[in-house]
């Protein structure tokens, strides 16, 4: 129960005055309905007449009446809440996938608990612990590199609460997740920069014990197979999806001089860029770049960068509807969804100035290329 006390400032001795919070047999008697009635539009049933849902949403307003979550939650044995955890919350590419997990959420009446995992499976691990004693009705998790303790696995096995993956997959946990097609964005950016003529490209990949860093590591090499081009060991650096690694990785990189990057996040191409303003680098002359993630900002950007777009909000949202459907009772079978990225064409590739100078004309024409055209 709710108790607001007011005091009266102008005078110490003055009583206190309590206002009760009204209950739901206030609703029913001031709308001359019954309780179940009102619980029933509360609750938004459909069998409840237009008429009475008026005069019970009437009182509702009159008396400022607010459902009692707990005890519903009781009652229901729900809590109408669903956990989230993210690798990094800083990183610019989760908020979005978060908005969209909470605008799905709130569309279907749950509620959003946010916690941040910093990456680290320690972390990670006392979060679902944490998000597992609030009682919450299942888990949206991107997972860290690295295996749950097998007691804690045991400890999701008996509360036995659904899991939805966003991003990265984790079959020991479940096989239901909602992810972007990470190869093919990979593959897609690397046979654009081969387009732009470009015969040496490297790579600054995320931490390859995470299951999205292989997909786009594995597109990178696919896409270097069919333009005929070579994968050299010294132009492949693995990085940890941070600006900071961006940073090392760019320097180890740019000191073999590849003519074209790729590189696997926006937080790493940033770290890249600084470490090619530092060695008095420049894009596109010395180097074509493509980056996975796009964001409004980037068009400020000198070049401006070319860009897979990943469907941020989407994610987060198709995610949250899997869970919920989950949540109440769907036990069908495992549900892999990937979504489509998109290739967003700027300057930094250098593709204009290549094709202007006619170059493009001694190349062999390769698989990516025809396929590309037959399109």
């Amino acid at each position: 129960m709710f108790v607001l006390v007011r005091m009266a400032s102008s005078n110490k001795s003055a009583p206190k005055t309590t206002t009760k919070a009204a209950s739901i047999s206030d609703v029913a008697r001031e709308s001359g309905v019954s309780i179940f009635t009102v619980s029933a539009v509360v609750n938004n049933k459909s069998h409840v007449g237009k008429n009475l849902r008026q005069r019970v949403e009437n009182a509702i307003r009159k008396l400022n009446y607010r459902p009692n979550l707990i005890a519903r939650s009781l009652i229901k044995q729900k809590t109408q809440t669903i956990g989230m955890i993210v690798p990094d919350i800083a990183n610019p590419f989760f908020p979005m996938v978060v908005r969209g997990a909470e605008d799905a959420a709130q569309k279907q009446g749950y509620n959003l608990l946010l916690c941040n995992s910093d990456d680290s499976l320690d972390k990670e691990e006392s979060a679902v612990e944490l998000l597992l004693a609030k009682r919450v009705d299942g888990i949206l998790l991107t997972k860290a590199a690295g295996d749950f303790r097998p007691a804690l696995l045991q400890m999701i096995k008996e509360v036995n609460i659904p899991f939805v993956l966003v991003m990265r997959t984790y079959p020991k946990l479940t096989k239901d997740a909602v992810i972007s097609d990470d190869y093919q964005g990979a593959y897609e950016a690397v046979c654009h920069l081969a387009r732009a003529g470009r015969r040496r490209i490297g790579l600054i990949s995320g931490p390859l014990k995470i299951s999205n860093a292989k997909e786009r590591w594995r597109g990178f090499r696919d896409a270097l197979e069919v333009n005929n081009l070579p994968c050299e060991p010294d132009l492949v650096v693995e990085g940890d999806y941070r600006i900071e690694s961006g940073v090392r990785a760019g320097h180890s990189l740019l000191s073999h001089r590849p003519d074209g990057i790729y590189v696997a996040n926006h937080l790493m191409t940033i770290g890249l860029l600084k470490a090619v303003d530092e060695m008095g680098l420049r894009c596109p002359e010395d180097f074509g770049l493509v980056s996975f993630d796009d964001y409004p900002w980037l068009g400020v950007f000198r070049p401006r960068l070319t860009t897979v777009e990943l469907p941020k909000h989407q994610l987060g949202s198709e995610a949250t509807e899997l869970l919920i459907q989950r949540i109440s009772g769907d036990h069908g079978k495992p549900v892999l969804k990937k979504l489509l990225p998109e290739l967003r064409i700027r300057e930094s590739c250098g593709f204009a100035q290549f094709v202007a100078s006619g170059q493009h004309a001694d190349l062999p024409e390769s698989a990516a290329v025809r396929s590309m055209q037959n399109k």
